[in-house]
């Protein structure tokens, strides 16, 4: 039984997490540091001419956009690889099973999974919207290369609201902060009848989200899933602050 957790340590380029479907990420970089520049004379001036609110304020305010920066930052460049090693660490995979991860974007967790495979499979899947800077397939299949893995795994492009998959393939499905993208409750609630039908009985089922993740838990339960459980990833898997946490949704499917 593969009982380690995987390396932390990443080789590949993973990219960065967020919305770059109007604004690139440099663009978004450049918007936030002219932002801060301003707070900080604001905050200059405020003192020079003894206006003590002003300067208050905008030291407050500039204080609060670096961290929540700084905070971003360390979630998807750090915090996700320690927060998902642990994760996959927990879950004492045999090293013979077939991992499914929904929007596996450039592969961050899909890779460290694999890595826990030596005689299993890792399945990709995603429609490569830029929910990452450089998110395609290639992308995913360089960095497979780097981490060693790219004879154990597959990468796929499709919907996960229809998934092309038959029934009762996959041993475990992992998803990263993917479901709060698809617009309507009623698609999140197709991806997830998806991913129960695809999974074996027995099978189990981790999804990580930012958004609606007491829906998943809910419906889950009705599916006949057991032991469906919801938690708080912590401070690694905040994005920008605590007001923006990731939870962890997890189930087994009845035998």
């Amino acid at each position: 039984m593969t009982t380690h957790a995987p390396d932390v340590r990443r080789q590949g380029d993973y990219g960065l997490d967020g919305d770059f479907r109007v604004i690139s990420a440099r663009w978004q970089a450049m918007i936030l540091a002219a932002i801060v520049a301003v707070l900080i004379a604001l905050t200059v001036c405020g003192i020079v001419i003894g206006s003590l609110v002003v300067a208050l304020v905008a030291g407050v305010i500039a204080l609060g956009l670096v961290l929540f920066a700084g905070s971003y930052v360390h979630t998807s460049r750090v915090g996700k690889f320690k927060v998902w090693a642990r994760i996959l660490g927990d879950l004492a995979l045999h090293g013979d099973e077939q991992v499914l991860d929904l929007g596996c974007g450039r592969g961050a967790v899909l890779l460290m999974a694999a890595e826990l495979l030596p005689r299993g499979r890792a399945v990709g899947i995603d429609l490569w919207h830029p929910d990452q800077t450089g998110n395609s397939p290639d992308a995913t299949r360089r960095n497979a290369e780097l981490e060693g893995v790219a004879d154990r795994i597959e990468v796929e492009t499709g919907d996960i609201t229809r998934l092309p998959f038959a029934d009762n393939t996959f041993d475990l499905i992992i998803s990263n902060l993917v479901l709060h993208n698809i617009a309507s409750n009623a698609d999140r609630r197709a991806a997830i009848d998806e991913a129960v039908r695809v999974l074996r009985p027995g099978g189990r089922l981790a999804i990580a989200d930012l958004l609606a993740t007491h829906r998943y838990r809910a419906r889950l339960r009705e599916l006949g899933l057991t032991d469906v459980r919801r938690r708080n990833l912590g401070w690694h898997m905040w994005w920008g602050s605590p007001f923006f946490p990731t939870r962890l949704v997890t189930a087994t499917k009845k035998i």
